[in-house]
C-alpha cells in the first residue's frame, strides 16, 4: 500500500532535534523524502538522517542559519536542486527568549536574533519556496499558543513573533490559494523537549492549567503536521491548529 506522502519532498527547518526531528521522522514514515536544516548540531542532524535511512526512508541534512535570509533561501534552493522538487515546507526553526518590557538589562542582540529567526527566517523560506511549490503544495509553520495569548510576564517579544507568523499564514493562504497551495500554522502548547523538560519546576507550574494534565510529546505535534501535509487536508488553509492539551481551552 502506498504511503500518503510517497513521491513528495519535504524541507523541515531546524530538524535536528525536538519537535523538528519528530516532524522529519514522521514525514519520512509517511513516504516523503526529507531535507532538514541545522546550525550547530551536525551530529544530531546526522543522527536524524541515519535513523530515517535505517527505517527505509531517504533524507539529507543541510547547514543553514534560519536567522540569515540568504542562508535559508539557499537551503530551499539546495533541497529542490538535490532532491529534484519541493512539495512541503515546514518552518520549524525558532528560538524562545523572554524579557519583561522596560527591562534595563534587555539583550538587544537576542531580541534581534529572535525576530530574525522566528519571523525573518520563515518569510525568507516561504519566498524562496513558492517558485518550486506547485498544485497540492504545503506550507506549514510551527507557531505557538503564545501567538494568541501571553500566559506569563516577559513573553511579549516571543508572542509577537509567533503572532506575526500566524498573520503571515492567513495572508499567504490568500496569496497562494489560487495556485492550489495550502498554508497553515500548528501552534503547540507545552511540549516535552530537552529545552522544555516535563519534569522541571516550570512544568509543575504549567501542568495544572493543561486540560489533559500533562505535557505533550514532539510526536503529537508531528502527527498534526503530517495530517496538514497529507491529501486529506486539501481543503484546509489559513488555519491555526492548537496542539496544547487544552491549555488554551
Amino acid at each position: 500500500m502506498s504511503k500518503k506522502l510517497t513521491g513528495k519532498v519535504a524541507l523541515v527547518t531546524g530538524g535536528s532535534r525536538g519537535i523538528g526531528a519528530a516532524i522529519a521522522k514522521r514525514l519520512a514514515d509517511e513516504g516523503a523524502t526529507v531535507a532538514i536544516t541545522y546550525v550547530n548540531g551536525k551530529q544530531k542532524a546526522d543522527e536524524v538522517v541515519d535513523t530515517i535511512k535505517r527505517e527505509g526512508g531517504s533524507a539529507i541534512a543541510i547547514r543553514a542559519d534560519s536567522g540569515d535570509p540568504q542562508a535559508i533561501a539557499a537551503a530551499v534552493e539546495e533541497t529542490a536542486r538535490t532532491l529534484k522538487r519541493l512539495d512541503i515546507l515546514v518552518n520549524n526553526a525558532g528560538v524562545f527568549v523572554t524579557s519583561p518590557v522596560g527591562n534595563p538589562e534587555r539583550n538587544l542582540a537576542e531580541f534581534d536574533r529572535q525576530l530574525a529567526i522566528n519571523v525573518g527566517g520563515v518569510a525568507a523560506a516561504v519566498h524562496a519556496a513558492v517558485k518550486f511549490l506547485g498544485e497540492g503544495g504545503r506550507i506549514i509553520s510551527i507557531g505557538s499558543i503564545g501567538g494568541d495569548r501571553s500566559p506569563f510576564p516577559g513573553i511579549a517579544d516571543y508572542s509577537a513573533t509567533k503572532a506575526a507568523v500566524a498573520g503571515y499564514t492567513r495572508g499567504w493562504a490568500r496569496d497562494l490559494g489560487p495556485k492550489g497551495i495550502t498554508v497553515n500554522i500548528v501552534q503547540p502548547g507545552p511540549i516535552a523537549t530537552d529545552m522544555n523538560p516535563a519534569d522541571s519546576d516550570f512544568a509543575a507550574i504549567l501542568k495544572p492549567g493543561i486540560a489533559l494534565g500533562r505535557y505533550g510529546q514532539p510526536e503529537e505535534v508531528a502527527a498534526a503536521v503530517a495530517f496538514l501535509a497529507s491529501p486529506e487536508a486539501s481543503y484546509i488553509t489559513g488555519a491555526s491548529l492548537n496542539v496544547d492539551g487544552g491549555h488554551s481551552a
